[in-house]
């Protein structure tokens, strides 16, 4: 079964709820979401909490729901699996022993002002112990990014709790990490019955600047696909002696460094967020969420047959910081400077960070070159 919450349900998802008729948890925002889409099968708490029981695999659009799923499951192995993983303080010391040389620590945000700069082992990378979506991620690589960093946790923290519910992100502490270099990764996984990770997509993270850290670029093709997917799958099984997820989905990030995985972090209960899982379905032809609650696997051979050169992207148009005033966005503009558009989903960007997602193929690199490096700007009507 599936549970939805905010902040978004894609066309696409509600296409195969309402085909499928997977059960779906009653709650507010299902009914809303759903409103405009018969035949969807809406399931109240006690059944759903029956059927979880009786081992239906759960999926969640958001970690918005990670406090129903709390509150109401009494599988103990999955509610440890969700809190290790939400913690990443926990998840560390969990990998301490594969990766004995990496620093972390964690702090209050009280006494972050108070910490002596010259203790801290730069560059560093410093982010809310329990977090989401780069909110709250800043590189330090000098005393100037630190204070930086001070200031905006200062200036930012209001508008993180109106975004986001404690489940999601808790920034009363903070965790100090090394700086991991190499390329950076996004992958879609499920562990089975029996502990096996089985990967569902994997796209490659790029960055305008070794400064950023945004999620403007993500993008996937046969050639990233075919690198990694044998050593990633490695990784999290490796990981999985230790953590001992069964039936259970996860998004995790993770950086390449010296030819090694060194996560970033695991975000459980769910696939890449605001439902951009659906790239697999723009290029690979399957739904993520479909070939975990149905115990799919992939048949990569099969699935990127005929993809050779092509790239698929997924591309957050997020808005600058800071962002004038905006009274019209040109999408259309936007879209001619790809080859080919796969869907474009625009958002409320006068209430929103963000003016949308747009997917796209194509096997000009230049094109992902550019968007990476936009302010977005010239789309922008002043």
């Amino acid at each position: 079964m599936i549970i939805l919450e905010k902040p978004l349900v894609s066309q696409e998802l509600k296409a195969y709820l309402q085909a499928s008729k997977t059960p779906v948890l009653d709650n507010a925002y299902a009914r809303e979401i759903l409103a405009g889409t018969p035949g969807c099968r809406l399931t109240g708490d006690a059944e759903a909490r029956e059927r979880i029981a009786g081992g239906e695999r759960l999926y969640t659009v958001s970690e918005n729901a990670l406090e129903w799923v709390l509150q109401n499951i009494d599988d103990p192995c999955s509610r440890r699996v969700i809190d290790t993983m939400k913690n990443k303080t926990a998840m560390r010391q969990i990998l301490q022993s594969a990766y004995p040389d990496f620093f972390f620590r964690e702090i209050s945000v009280e006494k972050l002002a108070e910490l002596d700069f010259d203790t801290i082992p730069v560059p560093v990378v410093l982010k809310p112990s329990v977090g989401f979506f780069s909110v709250g991620v800043y590189t330090v690589r000098d005393k100037n990014d630190w204070q930086n960093a001070l200031d905006d946790i200062q200036k930012s923290s209001g508008n993180w709790k109106k975004l986001y519910p404690e489940s999601v992100l808790a920034k009363q502490n903070f965790i100090l990490e090394k700086y991991i270099d190499g390329d950076e990764y996004a992958v879609d996984v499920y562990f089975d019955g029996d502990g096996n990770a089985v990967i569902l997509n994997i796209l490659k993270h790029d960055f305008s600047s070794a400064s950023d850290v945004s999620d403007r670029l993500y993008y996937t093709s046969k050639k990233v696909i075919l690198e990694n997917l044998e050593p990633f799958t490695a990784f999290f099984n490796r990981v999985n002696k230790s953590l001992g997820a069964r039936n259970f989905p996860a998004h995790v990030e993770l950086r390449v460094e010296d030819g090694k995985a060194v996560p970033v972090e695991f975000n459980p209960m769910r696939f890449s967020g605001y439902c951009t899982t659906d790239v697999s379905l723009f290029a690979y032809g399957f739904r993520t969420y479909d070939f975990y609650l149905n115990d799919k696997k992939p048949d990569w051979e099969k699935i990127l047959s005929g993809k050779d050169g092509k790239i698929y992207a997924m591309i957050l148009l997020n808005k600058p910081v800071p962002c004038p005033e905006v009274k019209d966005f040109d999408y259309d503009s936007l879209c001619k400077k790809f080859q080919k558009i796969l869907c474009l989903r625009k958002s409320d960007w006068q209430k929103n960070s963000v003016f949308g997602f747009l997917f796209v193929e194509t096997d000009n690199p230049q094109e992902l070159d550019y968007i990476v490096k936009s302010d977005l700007l010239e789309f922008c009507k002043i």
